[in-house]
């Protein structure tokens, strides 16, 4: 059909619950319409009609849509459009949650295809996608292995077009699909919650390109997994069982290699300041004030994570940013005990720093890596703890430190706001995760009770 057949109406504010713009238009007599949710984008969607009839495509008189946008459309794929989500979430994007989006797209892209001869093996696909396609800079701007570029061009073609999850079964396929581990077995709620959220902020996307009327996940009905926020008491350690740790770690490795005494400072400040690992690594000796006696002071505001090359823009392991869900200008006070003081008094006094300025760093100087604290800190476990506790869940990682500590000063009565302060959390959080007892306070609570009804017998 000619553009001279065509008649391009006005932009029309709809009215309904959510606001939305219709964009109107006729084709030989037959009125076509497409709804957006904003005016903006509805006038970028005219203004594309408009520019197809001036230039004298021809309209198709079944979708109404000049040629040039009926193309588009037909071969928008879910992996074409997972490209270009990514591009758009990437560069403001941590790295952690690069990983995120990541390993959802994957999910989904591997969930959304069709069954085409000559499908890769199921670990060469996930490769190419993890590795290569859902990360920038992406293949088209690094030198692929064959295998990998093969298995990306059958991904091109096998992908399902996007406009498939308007079938609510297929949509509810993909959400089931993230329940199931690469073993068969579940996968956590947490996980899967993780996945979901960045499926429906991808479809919102697509949305906002006028790609869908509205998301296609609000018409299917599916119960999300119920994700425990609260944290395992049995992981807390109570204060006598936190100092046969901490002391236990010296010990770890060799006196002269002292692989296990650099970490001690490290997991002190996990308890007894209440910081995360990634604060603890990035402290520095200009952030402290470390008196002779009494109360001290670290002041944070750099954080050192590890995480994959592939994530950060550096292509460092560690990234190098603020503190976390803050602004990367914010700053954190933190009052250290006299305990934590005298442990990182000595620490300086042993090791010294790195050339950054850098508490603990490893042996050659670099940012110590979240594997190595680990591994010590498991071997700690085994000399400080009897086997039964051991082999329980008591502080079985090193960020179970800050659980004792947010737990212990609550239980020695500290205002929630002023531990909240502290431990760079609001007050809704610290309340619902952290506000737990120590292990063996139960037992002072059921002393108290029995010695009351003890008064009437």
């Amino acid at each position: 059909m000619k553009s001279l057949d065509v008649k391009i109406w006005g932009v029309r504010k709809r009215a309904s619950k959510r606001a939305s713009y219709d964009v109107r238009w006729s084709v030989a007599g037959n009125v076509f319409s497409e709804s957006f949710r904003t005016k903006a984008l509805a006038d970028h969607y005219r203004a594309k009609l408009l520019r197809a009839a001036r230039e004298g495509e021809e309209f198709d008189g079944e979708t109404g849509l000049p040629a040039s946008m009926a193309a588009k459309r037909a071969v928008l794929t879910w992996y074409a459009f997972g490209l270009r989500y990514l591009a758009m979430k990437w560069p403001h994007a941590a790295p952690n949650t690069r990983d995120g989006l990541n390993e959802a797209l994957t999910s989904v892209t591997l969930a959304l295809l069709d069954d085409r001869p000559g499908r890769p093996a199921d670990d060469v696909l996930r490769k190419a996608l993890r590795n290569w396609a859902f990360v920038l800079p992406g293949p088209q701007d690094r030198d692929v292995p064959v295998d990998v570029a093969n298995a990306l061009h059958w991904v091109t073609k096998a992908s399902r077009p996007l406009d498939c999850l308007v079938d609510p079964v297929t949509a509810r396929e993909v959400l089931d699909s993230f329940k199931i581990r690469l073993d068969g077995k579940a996968a956590a709620a947490e996980t899967v919650r993780r996945k979901r959220r960045t499926f429906v902020n991808a479809l919102y996307y697509a949305v906002d390109l006028g790609e869908f009327r509205e998301n296609p996940l609000a018409a299917v009905r599916w119960q999300k997994p119920k994700a425990s926020s609260e944290v395992d008491p049995r992981v807390v350690a109570n204060p006598q069982q936190a100092r046969a740790l901490l002391h236990a770690v010296s010990y770890v490795g060799g006196f002269r290699r002292a692989r296990g005494r650099r970490l001690v400072g490290l997991f002190a400040c996990m308890y007894f300041a209440g910081l995360r690992p990634a604060e603890a690594v990035g402290l520095a000796e200009p952030d402290l004030v470390l008196p002779g006696e009494g109360w001290g002071s670290a002041l944070l505001h750099r954080t050192r994570p590890s995480v994959g090359r592939q994530w950060t823009d550096s292509g460092e392991t560690h990234d190098d940013r603020g503190l976390k869900n803050r602004a990367a200008e914010d700053v954190r006070r933190v009052p250290i005990p006299p305990q934590l003081v005298a442990v990182l008094r000595e620490q300086l006094d042993t090791f010294g720093t790195a050339a950054d300025g850098r508490l603990f760093y490893s042996e050659r100087g670099g940012v110590v890596a979240s594997s190595t604290y680990w591994r010590a800190w498991q071997e700690a476990r085994l000399l400080a703890l009897p086997p039964a506790a051991a082999a329980s869940p008591l502080a079985r990682r090193p960020y179970d430190l800050r659980h004792s500590a947010l737990s212990t000063w609550l239980n020695a009565g500290v205002d929630p706001t002023e531990v909240a302060e502290r431990a760079g959390n609001s007050v809704e959080v610290l309340l619902g995760r952290y506000a737990k007892c120590l292990d063996g306070r139960q037992e002072v609570a059921n002393r108290r009770i029995e010695d009351l009804l003890s008064e009437y017998d």
